[in-house]
């Protein structure tokens, strides 16, 4: 995969945690254009770089749960 069509699919999901409005992961997969499992790697990355990411279940998506900058 190229790089930076990984790096702004990672830039695109974080901004839609930050509006908590990425909705359920089969829905979030599909707006990304990736496999469900590519989606869990690519939350996985942003929690290695400290993201702390939690699923809202109320809110049917995914967000922070705490301060956490994107820095690339």
């Amino acid at each position: 995969m190229c790089f930076t069509k990984q790096l702004n699919r990672i830039k695109r999901l974080d901004g839609l945690i930050r509006r908590k409005s990425t909705g359920p992961p089969d829905n979030l997969a599909r707006r990304l254009d990736v496999s469900r499992a590519t989606l869990f790697r690519h939350i996985d990355e942003l929690r290695t770089l400290g993201a702390p990411i939690a699923f809202d279940k109320s809110r049917q998506s995914y967000c922070y749960t705490g301060h956490f900058e994107l820095k690339l």
